[in-house]
């Protein structure tokens, strides 16, 4: 039975200790709980100014902002219906200029095409009876001068002939 007086002294001495502790350790929260109550209450007298001034700018400002980003809609829905008329614009005169170049091509296609039929006619036209009138005149002046005696026409003449055919 002493065994059991020890044991049980023993065990009532650990409950003890355990209530000590416990009792300390409920101090030290309720110490902790009432510094933390204090931190916690100079924070809130801190900010609750900055808070309240913080609200008062956003109620104060939220028209603003609001005007703001209609604006900037009505800005950027503008731009972009000027930067469309823009492209329709820039892109109509690209047409254009593209078809007045094309116009211009052809002009000058006919152009020169008609210059070519008007050197061809010319040449038919004007050259060959000039040619054929002067080899008409030269046999009719060599045939002259034949007829009255004189001799053939030196080789400068007939090289002078030949430069009129070429």
């Amino acid at each position: 039975m002493e065994q059991l007086n020890i044991w049980i002294a023993i065990t009532s001495l650990a409950v003890l200790i355990q209530a000590g502790i416990l009792v300390a350790l409920f101090v030290s929260v309720r110490k902790t709980s009432a510094r933390m109550e204090a931190i916690v209450s100079d924070l809130h007298k801190k900010t609750s100014p900055i808070l309240e001034s913080t609200q008062a700018i956003m109620v104060d400002s939220r028209p603003k902002i609001e005007a703001i980003t209609d604006n900037l809609l009505a800005a950027s829905t503008s731009i972009k219906s000027q930067v469309e008329r823009l492209d329709a614009t820039v892109s109509d005169a690209v047409d254009r200029t593209r078809l007045q170049i094309i116009r211009a091509d052809d002009l000058v296609t006919r152009t020169m095409d008609r210059v070519e039929e008007t050197s061809d006619v010319v040449h038919k036209t004007v050259l060959s009876p000039v040619r054929q009138m002067a080899g008409i005149v030269t046999g009719l002046t060599t045939g002259i001068g034949a007829f009255f005696g004189r001799r053939p026409s030196e080789p400068e003449d007939s090289q002078q002939d030949e430069e009129m055919f070429i």
